[in-house]
């Protein structure tokens, strides 16, 4: 892919102190068009971001990260761009590390690539990463970084309605792609530490439990469709 026909996609809620060093970073680094999807914030985060040189969708009401990104990649199909770059607004992915992506993706033609620091796993993350890996079948070594590219089949597929269904992005995405046979490349990249705020999966103990048991009752919704589906010459028994 051309890192020229990608669009990049950047969720953004209440992030005025960094989105613009972040969307003036990625037109430097890969010279494409940024998108900014406010998820409803209100300290000027559209504002600071189109001052910055990217286009900016507003939502009405906040959808999340996984609804804003997804925002974003129904604007890239329908505008016809060849593929979409994700990474969030705080500042903690690098923009110059995008590249990187990009050289993976040419080396190894898979259809998404996520951008990986693993140095930045606390303990309860790799236990938790250890469990979704038996539970997913995913050989991943991180499922919640923000920073992926996806190619254009990709992006057909995350823009359908059934990927809005997802309540977070990291392990449902993948598993619905994996499921259709969309190839998944990983690629170390470095990280800042988080200035400000807290993660949204692993912001306390009760939210690491319901992101848990969210995804352990989807992997088994996944699994239990998988039994139920006909084979090949019985549907229309």
């Amino acid at each position: 892919m051309n890192p020229r026909d990608c669009l990049a996609v950047m969720p953004a809620r209440n992030e005025a102190a960094t989105v613009g060093e972040v969307v003036r970073g990625v037109r430097e680094a890969l010279g494409c068009d940024v998108l900014v999807v406010d998820d409803a914030g209100d300290d000027g985060t559209a504002e600071v971001a189109r001052a910055a040189g990217a286009e900016v969708l507003v939502l009405p009401l906040g959808l999340g990260a996984w609804g804003a990104t997804q925002t974003g990649i129904r604007y890239a199909v329908r505008q016809g761009y060849g593929g979409v770059v994700t990474l969030d607004a705080d500042g903690q992915h690098l923009p110059s590390s995008l590249p990187t992506l990009f050289e993976e993706q040419a080396r190894s033609g898979a259809d998404v690539v996520i951008g990986t620091c693993i140095e930045r796993l606390s303990g309860p993350k790799r236990i938790a990463w250890h469990y979704l890996r038996v539970l997913t079948g995913l050989r991943l070594s991180d499922f919640t970084s923000g920073l992926r590219l996806y190619n254009r089949r990709a992006l057909v597929r995350l823009a359908s309605p059934e990927a809005s269904l997802l309540d977070f992005q990291d392990v449902g995405v993948l598993m619905l792609l994996a499921r259709e046979g969309r190839t998944i490349a990983e690629v170390p990249t470095p990280m800042r530490a988080r200035s400000n705020g807290h993660s949204r999966v692993f912001a306390s103990w009760w939210v690491v439990l319901r992101y848990m048991i969210n995804t352990t009752v989807l992997c088994l919704a996944r699994l239990d469709a998988g039994r139920r589906a006909p084979v090949a010459g019985e549907a229309r028994r």
